[in-house]
């Protein structure tokens, strides 16, 4: 889990390097054409081409284009905030899937749920504070990029129990090569020497990253790995301090603490809720 957060982190780097000069749907159109032809080719070597295959192929193209906003969002956010503060917006995501589980699933949303829900968008309003004079509106971004992930995590339960974790990241990567191409034939900056190597480096790192989080979820409970998410925050002030020069405030350390007391406390009153219905 730890490796696969840090993986992820150096994805975004990446990104935001390249946001710089790149639109954000560009740089998704690359990634995703550079990883999907490396999905594909480990799920058929593991599973053969009917690895590929999906009863449900219009759940993942929802899912697909619900990643297509979500990445354009917090990418594009990256381009006007410190990496920091835009990660520690998106540990919100556990906190929206818990409150958009009613409106989506039609699922109760418990009292112990409420205070998780009201505990991290309290973090998320020290991150922003608002009527400040350092709020940035583009923080909205990063906010929005969590509400869409939480969507798309809660898409997820309708994927037929038949699609394994290589079905799945393989519509994820290759439905995006179509949602973005009318951004391929808008005007490209010239490519710097740099660029071919970031270019790489988000697709790899984005998909080892993601990998690597699916065997983590595999290997072992969420309540027990999900925690280890907000690692996430120490990569993403590293980097930045080391590539921006940039500092986490202290209202980015609280909120992000806040923020993460809460999910911490969903995921644990989740796991005694699942043990007294098993009782």
């Amino acid at each position: 889990m730890c490796a696969g957060v840090a993986t992820l982190v150096m994805s975004d780097v990446a990104a935001k390097w390249l946001v710089e000069r790149y639109h954000p749907l560009q740089i998704l159109w690359v990634r995703s054409l550079l990883a999907c032809p490396v999905v594909a080719a480990i799920v058929i070597a593991l599973q053969g081409p009917s690895g590929l295959a999906s009863a449900r192929v219009g759940v993942h193209a929802v899912r697909a284009l619900l990643a297509v906003a979500a990445t354009w969002a917090f990418i594009l956010s990256l381009r006007y905030m410190a990496l920091d503060a835009a990660t520690s917006l998106i540990f919100a995501a556990p906190l929206f899937v818990a409150a958009l589980s009613r409106l989506v699933l039609g699922e109760a949303v418990s009292r112990d749920r409420w205070i998780a829900i009201l505990a991290g968008f309290l973090g998320v309003l020290i991150v922003v504070r608002p009527g400040a004079a350092a709020f940035e509106p583009a923080a909205l971004l990063a906010l929005a990029a969590a509400a869409i992930y939480a969507l798309l995590m809660l898409v997820a339960r309708r994927i037929p129990a038949s699609d394994g974790f290589g079905t799945m990241t393989f519509w994820i990567t290759a439905f995006p090569i179509l949602f973005c191409l009318p951004w391929v034939f808008v005007p490209w900056p010239e490519v710097e020497p740099l660029d071919l190597l970031l270019f790489p480096a988000t697709a790899l790192c984005g998909t080892l990253g993601i990998s690597l989080l699916s065997q983590a979820f595999r290997m072992a409970e969420a309540s027990v790995v999900a925690p280890f998410d907000y690692t996430a925050l120490f990569w993403a002030s590293l980097m930045g301090w080391i590539v921006w020069g940039t500092v986490p405030s202290p209202w980015t350390w609280a909120g992000a603490a806040v923020i993460a007391a809460g999910g911490v406390y969903l995921l644990r009153t989740e796991r005694r809720a699942r043990a007294r219905a098993r009782l």
